[in-house]
């Protein structure tokens, strides 16, 4: 596969359409899904900081780890509630993106987060979100579920997202 394919996206395209052609892209190549989380990572250099992988991507639904490492603790040795919050960002918007139609585009208007149990170990995130079937302006939550290798459910969130036509 050439270099070019897990390129920015294309003048023209949106997120969504680049975040397809990446992930179909990252299906047949050695470490092709990790080479697409750090594309994703540039595209939102603030959500690359926890280094995170995209591990499943499908409509409507996306599954992303983080390690646990001491870049994303706290000062009682477990994953930084705001590393979490860019977690459940990553996994929700990763989700929406691939979802959503060519001609849309979108941005998190809200985002809430509730914590169950501290946060040890690698955490497996799940986002989901409901089918958007055109570029109409309108409000969608996003589900996020955050569990630890145990299965322990250790955050939810929800993000509140905007979608809309393309400009």
């Amino acid at each position: 596969m050439a270099r070019s394919s897990f390129a920015l996206p294309k003048s023209g395209e949106n997120a969504g359409a680049a975040v397809r052609r990446a992930w179909e892209v990252a299906q047949s190549v050695p470490f092709g899904k990790q080479i697409m989380s750090r594309l994703v990572g540039r595209l939102a250099p603030y959500t690359g900081t926890i280094g995170a992988t995209i591990m499943e991507l499908e409509q409507g639904r996306s599954v992303v780890v983080l390690e646990d490492r001491h870049a994303v603790r706290n000062h009682l040795k477990c994953i930084h509630a705001v590393a979490l919050v860019n977690l459940a960002e990553l996994a929700g918007n990763t989700a929406l993106a691939f979802s959503m139609p060519s001609d849309g585009r979108f941005i998190v208007a809200g985002l809430s987060i509730d914590y169950k149990k501290k946060a040890r170990g690698r955490i497996i995130a799940e986002g989901v979100c409901p089918p958007i079937l055109n570029n109409t302006r309108a409000e969608y939550a996003v589900h996020v579920t955050m569990r630890n290798d145990a299965g322990e459910v250790v955050a939810t969130s929800i993000l509140r997202t905007l979608v809309g036509p393309q400009r």
